[in-house]
């Protein structure tokens, strides 16, 4: 089988026909407000939190600075329970603001935080727990939250996969006390790049429109050492334009699904993780398990959808306890996360995104089974 023409990357930003955008860009040259609260970000902040089902959203220059924020939002010190299984950024978010990150091993069929280890790693020091719902699933969000009013620990939910996501008829960003979402351009939902933090009411959100504005509360009030974060009329009115499709990506989203879940399935060797239950899911990604009764390992088949054109992703590998900044903590010892060793060894996420044609998809399948 020859290489394709062109190759395909695990997944691609949608981006809906030029001449849409045109009248967006002449509306800001008009106006000659591009960044600072404008009336493109005011609208896509209402849109956003109308579509989402949430009553408060903060637009954020991009998802890592939203976590960043978050933690200082509720003034989270100390250590923080989190997942190996990630990416980097939530992690990352801990050590910038001087916390400890304390990782606890996944569950085997969610690759979600197993909110049965979560308590042994509680120590007086623990002040939040910082679950990540892993390629948009939701995490165990009764479980965590009964644990969390039991210790006195905040949530923060790094949202970053779930965009749109509902759990039990109400959307997965209600849990906790913050959701913080990636509007990057690789995500279902992106604005170039950005975020957002999905607030429980006008207070916080107020103070952390303040903190992604340097702190300044009014023109001569700083009332916190904030940060520049704030997204800008460009990456704002992309994001209106993209909401008016979203439903379409995500629908085309779902038929790639599908036909990779009816293909692979029968494959020896490789196993499709089942859809979430009580969920009207997003489609984020499809990451497959490359178990031994495949012919090839996981980094071999890698390499041989390289070899054709086709760039699937290892995520997540390595976890992120690997890193040399985190694997000195006692948390991130292998022995300590024998899951996310073995899943982040053996996944590996196909090309999904909405413009995937069904001849390529079709190609990739192909090479999978045909080894």
């Amino acid at each position: 089988m020859n290489p394709l023409e062109k190759p395909i990357y695990v997944t691609q930003p949608f981006l809906p026909p030029l001449e849409e955008f045109q009248p967006y860009l002449e509306q800001i040259w008009e106006n000659k407000w591009l960044t600072n609260n404008g009336p493109f970000h005011q609208e896509l902040e209402k849109k956003l939190a109308d579509y989402l089902g949430v009553e408060h959203l903060a637009l954020f220059a991009n998802g890592t600075l939203a976590l960043v924020t978050a933690l200082q939002a509720l003034r989270i010190t100390g250590e923080v329970i989190t997942t190996p299984f990630s990416f980097v950024a939530t992690a990352h978010s801990l050590l910038w603001n001087g916390i400890k990150p304390v990782f606890v091993d996944i569950d085997p069929k969610t690759f979600n935080l197993d909110p049965d280890k979560i308590e042994a790693a509680i120590t007086p020091h623990t002040t939040a727990i910082m679950p990540v719902h892993v390629y948009g699933k939701p995490c165990d969000v009764e479980k965590i939250q009964k644990i969390a009013d039991i210790y006195g620990l905040n949530v923060i939910y790094d949202a970053a996969h779930a965009f749109g996501v509902k759990y039990k008829g109400q959307s997965l960003m209600k849990h906790g006390d913050l959701s913080v979402l990636s509007f990057h351009a690789t995500k279902v939902f992106n604005t170039f790049e950005g975020g957002a933090i999905i607030c429980p009411d006008e207070k916080t959100k107020a103070r952390i429109d303040d903190l992604k504005n340097f702190g300044f509360h009014d023109e001569v009030t700083v009332v916190a050492p904030g940060i520049n974060a704030k997204m800008n009329e460009l990456q704002a009115a992309f994001g209106l334009l993209q909401l008016k499709h979203i439903d379409m990506a995500i629908d085309n989203r779902r038929k790639i699904d599908n036909l990779y879940r009816n293909k692979l399935s029968s494959v020896s060797g490789i196993f499709c993780p089942p859809l979430p239950k009580d969920t009207i899911y997003n489609f984020a990604y499809f990451p497959i398990l490359i178990e031994k009764e495949y012919p090839l390992s996981r980094d071999e088949l890698n390499d041989k959808l390289r070899l054709h054109g086709v760039f699937a992703r290892r995520y997540f590998y390595p976890l992120i306890s690997d890193f040399p900044m985190y694997r000195g903590f006692p948390s991130a010892q292998r022995d300590n996360l024998p899951v996310a060793a073995y899943d982040s060894s053996k996944v590996l996420c196909l090309p999904i995104y909405p413009a995937l044609n069904s001849e390529n998809q079709k190609r990739i399948i192909e090479i999978i089974q045909e080894i």
